[in-house]
């Protein structure tokens, strides 16, 4: 039996995640895009999640450093209401959900996270929050079946929902073949106090 040395770094971000209901409604939605584009490689809908912010690599120990800061900014916030509404695709590479709602909030939220974090001195790169689910993603040459799934949702208008935590996120991608999986390291009620 082989050890196997555990990593150094850890792939994190800061998400929200729509529940389980809502995601099903979109599931449906876009029974016909899994049957006719197989080829695409598929969001397991367990880990479907709005990034609000990408931390990238992070060294193992930051991460207990960020729990304490995003627990009181969770207990500070109320819960936000969103909804998931069409589908688009960056770059005819990655299919997306829309996200609709408190966008407003769902914008000052995502400022505060990167706030809170930088102050407890992890840097990460910023990039201008553009609300969305990933759905899937192609493969060189394989780009019709993201612009054939986009316009099959397009008249997708998912019921409201109501942001109910702020996760932080690790991931195994870049670890290695497979399917990319999310894990949720630590998630905090919204309105609460701690």
């Amino acid at each position: 039996m082989t050890d196997h040395p555990q990593p150094s770094t850890v792939r994190v971000f800061v998400a929200l995640a729509p529940p389980d209901d809502a995601k099903d409604e979109l599931a449906g939605a876009l029974r016909s895009a899994y049957e006719h584009h197989p080829h695409l490689r598929w969001n397991r809908i367990e880990d479907w999640h709005i990034t609000l912010a990408f931390l990238g690599e992070l060294p193992v120990a930051a991460v207990p450093i960020l729990r304490p800061v995003l627990a009181r900014l969770a207990a500070s916030r109320p819960p936000l209401r969103l909804g998931l509404r069409g589908g688009g695709h960056f770059d005819e590479r990655l299919l997306w959900s829309g996200i609709e709602g408190d966008l407003e909030e769902l914008h000052l939220l995502a400022d505060e996270v990167g706030k809170v974090v930088r102050a407890c001195g992890t840097a990460f790169p910023e990039r201008p929050l553009r609300p969305h689910l990933t759905l899937a993603r192609a493969r060189r040459g394989q780009q019709a079946g993201i612009l054939s799934a986009a316009a099959g949702l397009a008249d997708f208008v998912g019921r409201p929902w109501q942001a109910e935590r702020l996760h932080l996120v690790g991931s195994n991608i870049g670890r290695g073949p497979g399917v990319i999986r999310y894990r949720d390291i630590e998630a905090w009620r919204f309105g609460r106090g701690i």
